[in-house]
């Protein structure tokens, strides 16, 4: 039982309950450590809240939690409805490990036109919707909205460049070649006829398909009766490129503009929630999710927490399909109208086309479900076979990968994977921009990089005072990485890693400290690692692969402190596992470095002068042909340029000539 016990976490229920009003409300549960144990809404908080401490009618997860309890937390509201969505934004928050937990639950990708240019754009878009123009979704996931861009551009000829880059244009690119944009950018096409294939494109994601279709049928034939042959080829694969989005759409249903079709299916303790998006009277694809819960929860309850924390961050359609009614069913109806700003429908259909449809989700709930267990017990027998192999105490729950990039020591980043028992946690990975010094310090003092779940960060983050912490402490040693020097990298970023973990979790407690620390290297980053973890004092299991001979994928050799490198059977799973790993580790790591070598390359020391914007910055490039001849310019020079008076010539000047 937890510090405190079961007889604290009641007297602190207690005490709380004589000061709570008989309304509307959210309540929070918090351990001594400061988390957030539950979060849970009330028609009746003082009710509600009292009932924890009737003791004998709590199961033993809800006994547990009492237990942990150290204080509560509550926020009175107007409604229950407002409670609803409080709750909601709450626990997607604080994510209680006593909740329902939805985790996967990033934002839908879109389709946007944009209406802010002459010209409008299509692109992919996600998050808020700042920008002006239409946007046609959600999809499921960001491969079908590429698909469907790329069949749209085949079908409308629209543009996808970024604004500038439409405005540098001098001649058309790749895209007019193969025939996915009429180059607007170069008037090979007007503004006006380019504004007719714009409609044609909404009107398409808007429903219309087969009217365009047939009108596009009709003008094929009428350019082939005149012989304009070319016309006739580019109209006809205009239609199959329609044809091929919508040959992509299984399953429809007649009649409904707009609806999500939710069905979800429980096995052995665990749940899966199959989610179609149809909108516009088409079908936008579908995805499975996991919400995380206790084995003992009820269908109805975890398809209600679902939804509220599904919705939480979504416009929720005008109908909602669902195989079966989640808890409190009409109050939740209630709240999504009042996030949606118009009525939501949660309807439970028993029979007709909406039954076939929630059937077919439910199927695929189902597989789902089937398949993702199965790949747990694979996932549980691999990860016994590891523990044998390394000799650890039990199954890890995390692994954590690390590798670097660079290339001659140039853009050198470090990067961490994160794997367990469901496979890999994306939301833990962290990636490290290599410093060329560093302070290595006790772990109180040093910063490092675990940030929130879900975010992906660099030290950059860390505040002033920490390092002023560091400057000023005597025990600091100074970590100096030349350019190329792997081992001094490792170093450094295992550093940073656990300096933070010793500093915000030394009791190990919160989850986050790994089971096994897996090195990509040989020996002398093995030794690296142990290294950092014998000058901070800390005991982690830690294991390195190092690539076979001549980079062969089966000849990987291992390396284990005080012990010989050995190698595994080629066929063995476990070999494949640890290969995965690895290969995962790398391939972030290369993104990283490959998305900080590619901003480099864009950038010009014409672009570090102040007021030197994207179209003085085009002309100086094209009155001199390179950044270097316009160091070389002296004022006279410079200012002849086009849009460079003598005010910007003078600041060019001083910038390369030192003032």
């Amino acid at each position: 039982m937890p510090a405190g016990g079961l007889g604290h976490g009641l007297e602190v229920i207690r005490e709380q309950v004589k000061t709570l009003p008989a309304g509307p409300g959210v309540y929070r549960m918090i351990n001594a450590r400061g988390d957030v144990l539950y979060v849970g809404k009330a028609r009746d908080l003082r009710k509600r809240v009292s009932s924890y401490t009737q003791i004998y009618r709590l199961d033993a997860r809800l006994q547990r939690m009492v237990a942990e309890t150290a204080t509560m937390e509550f926020v009175a509201t107007h409604t229950e409805v407002e409670a609803l969505l409080l709750e909601a934004n709450l626990i997607k928050r604080y994510l209680p490990r006593y909740n329902v937990l939805l985790r996967d639950d990033k934002s839908f990708p879109y389709i946007a036109i944009t209406g802010d240019h002459p010209v409008p754009q299509i692109t992919k878009h996600r998050g808020a919707r700042n920008r002006p123009g239409e946007y046609f979704g959600p999809f499921a996931s960001a491969g079908a909205v590429n698909r469907t861009i790329v069949a749209l551009q085949r079908a409308f000829l629209l543009r996808n460049c970024s604004d500038s880059m439409f405005a540098m244009r001098t001649r058309p690119c790749l895209q007019y070649q193969i025939k996915r944009c009429s180059a607007p950018c170069v008037q090979r096409i007007s503004v006006e006829d380019y504004g007719e294939l714009v409609r044609e494109a909404r009107d398409f994601l808007t429903g219309k398909s087969r009217e365009i279709q047939d009108r596009l049928v009709l003008e094929m034939r009428e350019a082939s009766d005149a012989l304009d042959f070319e016309r006739a080829a580019r109209l006809r694969d205009r239609i199959q490129a329609l044809t091929q989005i919508q040959s992509r759409q299984d399953i429809n249903l007649a009649g409904v503009e707009e609806a999500d079709v939710i069905a979800p299916w429980q096995e052995a303790g665990q749940t899966c929630i199959q989610v179609f998006f149809f909108r516009n009277h088409g079908n936008y694809g579908n995805r499975a999710y996991f919400p995380s819960h206790d084995k003992s929860a009820e269908l109805p309850d975890v398809l209600a927490a679902f939804m509220g924390q599904f919705y939480e961050n979504k416009q929720p359609p005008r109908l909602i399909l669902v195989s079966q009614e989640p808890t409190e069913c009409e109050l939740l109806a209630e709240a999504l109208s009042v996030r949606a700003g118009a009525k939501v429908e949660i309807l439970a259909p028993q029979r007709g086309d909406k039954r076939k449809a929630l059937d077919h989700a439910l199927l695929n709930a189902k597989e789902a479900l089937i398949r993702r267990i199965a790949e747990s017990g694979t996932q549980q027998k691999l990860l016994r076979g590891i523990a044998d192999l390394f000799g650890l105490d039990h199954p890890p729950k995390r692994i954590e990968v690390y590798d670097n990039s660079h290339i001659s020591g140039t853009n050198p980043y470090g990067a961490m994977i994160v794997a367990g028992p469901e496979g890999f946690m994306k939301n833990q990975y962290r990636k490290f921009a290599i410093r060329p010094v560093i302070q290595s310090t006790p772990p109180v003092q040093q910063a490092a990089e675990l940030g929130p779940a879900g975010e992906v960060r660099t030290d950059e983050a860390e505040s002033e005072a920490e390092r002023a912490a560091v400057a000023m402490d005597d025990a600091s040693i100074k970590i100096e990485i030349q350019p190329g020097d792997d081992y001094a990298m490792m170093r450094q970023v295992l550093t940073r890693r656990f300096s933070r973990a010793i500093r915000e979790d030394p009791e190990r407690q919160g989850g986050t400290w790994p089971d096994l620390v897996l090195i990509d290297g040989g020996l002398g980053q093995l030794s690296a690692a142990t290294d950092v973890f014998r000058e901070l004092g800390i005991d982690v299991p830690v294991a390195a692969i190092a690539k076979g001979p001549d980079r062969n994928a089966g000849r990987e050799r291992f390396f284990l402190p005080g012990r010989e490198p050995f190698l595994l059977d080629p066929k063995n799973p476990v070999l494949y596992f640890l290969q995965r790993l690895r290969d995962e580790a790398h391939r972030f790591v290369i993104g990283a470095h490959r998305a900080k070598r590619s901003a480099q390359i864009g950038k010009s020391e014409l672009d570090q002068i102040a007021g030197i914007g994207a179209k003085r910055k085009k002309a100086l490039l094209l009155h001199f042909g390179s950044a270097r001849a316009v160091a070389r310019a002296g004022l006279s020079d410079l200012c002849a340029v086009e849009g460079i008076n003598e005010t910007v010539a003078r600041k060019i000047y001083d910038h390369f000539h030192g003032g």
